[in-house]
């Protein structure tokens, strides 16, 4: 069986996987190479570039490379190809996850349990809870499921697509690293600098198509293309800038503003200035769009896939004709 095939029946079962099952409830893979990549810092941290560069592809080049022999194992058999193209998407997205998580705050703030709310609240993202009210969770929340859309679904099928298996598990490695080590705190400033590089530019693709896919995805496609052309590159993340503007202009809010991340507090640019600001049932909303999103991604990647193919072959005859 063709490698584009196998990708699209894997890539479909393990997307499939994730909606009706969600996230492995242990020994989950994501979270063995987090202790593994933990490990493997307390060994070569140095406040230092070049120490970082080394982690990252001691860790990002070790799951690539077992990724690798793992799919060349089962190169024989279109089933075991199959079954494991299927495996490690499940594994690796996790939309699912982010929106229980998502909903879960959403009910606490619906109930006026906000403490709730801020405890459940590091599960999404980095923010200080104790700092923001209801409407500044609910804000958390829609920018944390824009952010995540594309991390924890998009990005990875975009490189499936590409590379199968070692494309999704290195997706995988990549933006876990950074969400470890990548961040400015004087610990990794210098040693996360190259696994925060490296995150931004297997990202890029990701992002692009999450935020287009947003806007024909969502209720306002002029809304989202305008919020995405004219306040994306305000934002300080190359990729985040995109997704959470297009999103915002989908859903008809604002985001951005005053953030406040482990007592170090960021004057961020507000995203579709022309929406109204976040209120809790733009949680549901947000997550909804997100599944929407992710599934037109699958159908994306997979028809990328196909031309991309047919563009090669066709490319291989002419080229033979001529010569």
């Amino acid at each position: 069986m063709r490698a584009d095939r196998v990708f699209a029946y894997g890539a479909a079962a393990g997307l499939l996987g994730d909606q009706l099952l969600g996230d492995p409830r242990r020994g989950h893979p994501v979270a063995a190479f987090g202790r593994t990549a933990s490990a493997v810092e307390r060994v070569l941290w140095r406040d230092h570039r070049g120490w970082g560069a080394l982690h990252t592809a001691v860790c990002a080049g070790g799951a690539v490379s077992l990724a690798a022999l793992a799919a060349t194992s089962v190169r024989t058999s279109r089933t075991a190809s199959i079954a494991l193209t299927a495996a490690a998407t499940w594994a690796v997205v996790g939309g699912t996850s982010l929106g229980r998580e998502a909903r879960a705050i959403g009910q606490a703030l619906a109930a006026g349990d906000i403490e709730t709310a801020r405890e459940r609240l590091p599960h999404l993202c980095g923010r200080d809870p104790q700092a923001l009210d209801a409407d500044g969770i609910a804000r958390a929340v829609v920018e944390s499921v824009a952010e995540n859309t594309s991390d924890a679904v998009v990005g990875a099928l975009v490189w499936g697509a590409v590379a199968g298996v070692p494309g999704l598990v290195g997706f995988r490695a990549v933006n876990t690293l950074d969400a470890m080590v990548g961040h400015k705190s004087p610990k990794y400033r210098r040693f996360g600098w190259a696994s925060a590089r490296l995150d931004d530019v297997t990202g890029w693709p990701g992002a692009r198509l999450t935020a287009a896919l947003a806007t024909v995805a969502g209720g306002d496609p002029r809304g989202a293309i305008h919020a995405w052309r004219t306040d994306a590159a305000q934002h300080p993340s190359p990729n985040a800038g995109p997704v959470e503007a297009s999103f915002a202009g989908a859903l008809g809010v604002q985001l951005g503003g005053t953030l406040s991340y482990g007592g170090r507090v960021e004057h961020r640019p507000v995203l579709n200035g022309e929406g109204r600001a976040v209120q809790v049932d733009d949680i549901e909303r947000a997550v909804r769009l997100s599944r929407r999103v992710s599934r037109l991604a699958l159908g994306a990647t997979v028809a990328g896939r196909l031309v991309t193919r047919r563009l090669l072959t066709g490319r291989l005859i002419a080229k033979g004709r001529t010569s």
